[in-house]
Protein backbone atom coordinates (compact mmCIF):
# COMPACT_ATOMS: atom_id res chain seq x y z
CA UNK A 1 0.00 0.00 0.00
CA UNK A 2 1.42 3.28 -0.85
CA UNK A 3 0.46 6.87 0.40
CA UNK A 4 -0.58 8.83 -3.01
CA UNK A 5 -1.11 12.23 -1.25
CA UNK A 6 -1.48 14.07 2.22
CA UNK A 7 -2.29 17.25 2.51
CA UNK A 8 -2.37 19.14 5.39
CA UNK A 9 -4.33 22.17 6.89
CA UNK A 10 -2.19 23.88 9.46
CA UNK A 11 -3.96 25.09 12.26
CA UNK A 12 -2.50 28.01 14.86
CA UNK A 13 -3.54 26.45 18.18
CA UNK A 14 -1.85 25.56 21.08
CA UNK A 15 -2.33 21.78 20.89
CA UNK A 16 -3.82 21.11 17.97
CA UNK A 17 -1.09 21.70 14.71
CA UNK A 18 -3.14 20.75 11.59
CA UNK A 19 -5.26 18.50 10.46
CA UNK A 20 -4.35 16.00 7.97
CA UNK A 21 -6.03 14.03 5.07
CA UNK A 22 -4.21 11.04 3.61
CA UNK A 23 -4.85 9.19 0.46
CA UNK A 24 -3.73 5.27 -0.25
CA UNK A 25 -2.63 3.83 -3.85
CA UNK A 26 -4.93 6.97 -5.49
CA UNK A 27 -8.29 5.46 -4.03
CA UNK A 28 -8.57 5.44 -0.54
CA UNK A 29 -8.80 8.29 1.73
CA UNK A 30 -8.07 9.21 5.76
CA UNK A 31 -9.44 12.56 7.11
CA UNK A 32 -9.13 14.41 10.35
CA UNK A 33 -5.61 12.60 11.21
CA UNK A 34 -4.02 15.55 13.36
CA UNK A 35 -0.74 16.46 14.00
CA UNK A 36 -0.71 17.92 17.93
CA UNK A 37 2.11 19.35 19.94
CA UNK A 38 3.03 17.17 23.49
CA UNK A 39 5.60 17.68 26.01
CA UNK A 40 7.89 15.62 24.04
CA UNK A 41 6.97 17.09 20.58
CA UNK A 42 4.28 16.45 17.76
CA UNK A 43 2.73 13.60 17.55
CA UNK A 44 0.64 12.10 14.86
CA UNK A 45 -3.08 11.03 16.26
CA UNK A 46 -4.79 9.10 14.18
CA UNK A 47 -9.06 9.75 13.57
CA UNK A 48 -11.30 8.51 16.72
CA UNK A 49 -14.42 9.42 18.09
CA UNK A 50 -15.50 9.63 21.71
CA UNK A 51 -17.09 6.53 23.65
CA UNK A 52 -19.91 7.04 26.52
CA UNK A 53 -17.36 6.52 28.88
CA UNK A 54 -15.28 9.38 27.26
CA UNK A 55 -12.50 7.20 26.04
CA UNK A 56 -11.56 7.80 22.78
CA UNK A 57 -11.25 5.02 20.35
CA UNK A 58 -9.51 4.97 16.74
CA UNK A 59 -11.64 5.00 13.75
CA UNK A 60 -8.48 4.23 11.61
CA UNK A 61 -4.87 2.85 11.96
CA UNK A 62 -2.08 1.82 11.22
CA UNK A 63 -1.67 -2.66 12.00
CA UNK A 64 2.15 -2.55 11.66
CA UNK A 65 4.94 -0.42 13.69
CA UNK A 66 7.06 -0.45 10.15
CA UNK A 67 3.40 1.16 8.76
CA UNK A 68 2.96 3.28 11.61
CA UNK A 69 6.44 5.01 10.86
CA UNK A 70 6.20 5.51 7.81
CA UNK A 71 2.85 6.58 7.97
CA UNK A 72 4.37 9.34 10.70
CA UNK A 73 7.57 10.55 8.87
CA UNK A 74 4.95 11.18 5.95
CA UNK A 75 2.87 13.14 7.55
CA UNK A 76 5.20 14.78 9.42
CA UNK A 77 7.27 16.14 6.42
CA UNK A 78 4.49 17.20 4.79
CA UNK A 79 3.43 19.10 7.78
CA UNK A 80 7.36 20.83 7.97
CA UNK A 81 6.91 21.13 3.85
CA UNK A 82 3.45 23.19 4.72
CA UNK A 83 4.76 25.42 7.46
CA UNK A 84 7.65 26.38 5.31
CA UNK A 85 5.18 27.93 2.13
CA UNK A 86 3.42 29.40 4.45
CA UNK A 87 6.10 31.30 6.09
CA UNK A 88 7.43 32.14 2.69
CA UNK A 89 10.89 30.50 3.17
CA UNK A 90 12.34 28.29 -0.02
Amino acid sequence: MEITEVRVSVRNEERLKAYVTVTFDNCFVVRHVRVVKTEKGLLVSMPSRKLPDGTHKDIAHPISQEFRKKLEDKILAAYEEELKKSSGVV
